[in-house]
């Protein structure tokens, strides 16, 4: 693992949480060929994850949490990635929503000091899983088709989500669901039981120890309390931030395997390493462009959300370009590092096989890059000059 020297740690304590991510990373490290071959899901990095505290990062001081901000989720976010794409990617969606759900208030309080006390005593970990087959990503606006019929003091839910990343290690989670007799959709908290089974379908090019495998519910049963009716408070999908810090932290250890060989590596025909070639050196410079400018951006939403908390809808543009610069500069880098490192960086045996396969995924994580590009065009068509 690389020794980062980072101009956005700005205290002793960002520092120390730093390196217990960067040594976090490492484990993963060695482990993320095995998970990825095998398509396996990395229990004893969530393990690890546990017993560091890592799973109540995001969760309120007044529950046992650390209380961490948007800028802190991203700073490690981007070094456990750094070690494996699929853990922090993972990881990433529970520590992210916790920050939603504190940042939003959209859980009513007793429930979300349940879970919160739960993921400081247990390690317990929580996503929502919302897309299906036939109405595709939530955030085009697709109805479910899973639906919620109500049965005495309670909601009946049948149904089949995909993409249900965490789901071989959630006992609990949040699934959409349409209610026939309001003609609505809602948001449910279900635990596992015999009326939910997980299909093991996640079989992809990248990203693949993730564990976002089907999930069957037949007849799920969620109390009249488990109903999250509340919207709570909009706050720009700051969370969604989780996602682009994951992808430069690919990128990064793509660039730093580019980096390394390039100092080392001496063909016969050169009296020195081909760092010191033109070309190579100019394909270097570019890496650094395309990482700088996205860490840059990304870094600067991640603050902005935390000190504007008032504007934090407002900010939905910067953030979607957070994202957008984040994962094309990412695929960007990846390739970059590929040529320098040449034919060698298509074996399996080398991590950048992996990391071109996994910085693909971003693309297909929300915000999608079109909904972006509309998103930034009607900013500026409504900004008067």
């Amino acid at each position: 693992m690389t020794q980062w020297n980072d101009p956005y740690i700005r205290s002793r304590e960002e520092k120390a949480r730093a390196a217990m991510a960067e040594e976090l990373a490492a484990r993963f490290a060695a482990r993320a060929e095995r998970h990825d071959r095998e398509g396996s899901f990395p229990f004893e990095n969530f393990a690890d994850l546990r017993e560091a505290g890592y799973l109540k990062i995001t969760v309120p001081t007044l529950y046992g949490g650390d209380g961490l901000s948007l800028y802190d989720l991203v700073q490690l976010q981007e070094r456990l990635a750094y070690g494996d794409g699929s853990t922090a990617l993972a990881v990433g969606w529970h520590v992210g929503q916790v920050l939603h759900f504190r940042a939003s208030g959209k859980w009513p309080e007793p429930l979300f000091s349940e879970l919160c006390r739960s993921v400081v005593r247990d390690g317990t970990m929580i996503n929502t899983f919302a897309s299906e087959a036939a109405s595709g990503s939530p955030s085009r606006g697709g109805r479910p088709e899973t639906t919620a019929v109500r049965e005495g003091e309670g909601w009946r839910i049948t149904g089949r989500k995909t993409f249900s990343t965490l789901s071989p290690i959630l006992d609990r989670f949040v699934v959409t669901a349409y209610v026939p007799e309001e003609d609505a959709v809602s948001e449910f908290l279900v635990e596992r039981s015999d009326r939910v089974r997980i299909v093991e379908t996640w079989d992809t090019l990248g990203m693949r120890a993730t564990g976002s495998h089907d999930v069957v519910l037949d007849g799920a049963f969620a109390g009249a309390d488990r109903r999250l009716t509340g919207k709570g408070e909009d706050d720009g999908g700051g969370w969604l931030l989780h996602i682009p810090a994951c992808y430069i932290g690919i990128a990064r250890a793509a660039r730093d395997f580019a980096l390394d060989f390039a100092r080392t590596y001496r063909p016969n025909t050169l009296s020195e390493p081909i760092s010191s070639l033109p070309s190579v050196r100019q394909t270097i410079g570019e890496m650094e462009i395309e990482l700088r400018t996205a860490r840059a951006v990304l870094y600067e939403a991640a603050e902005r959300w935390d000190r504007e908390a008032e504007r934090r809808p407002s900010l939905r543009p910067e953030l979607g370009l957070a994202k957008y610069v984040a994962v094309n500069n990412a695929i960007r880098i990846v390739d970059l590092a590929m040529r320098i490192v040449g034919g060698a960086s298509l074996s399996r045996r080398s991590p950048l096989e992996r990391y071109y396969r996994d910085v693909r995924a971003g693309l297909h994580n929300p915000p999608m890059d079109n909904v972006v590009v509309q998103t930034l065009a009607d900013a500026a068509l409504e900004r008067r000059s």
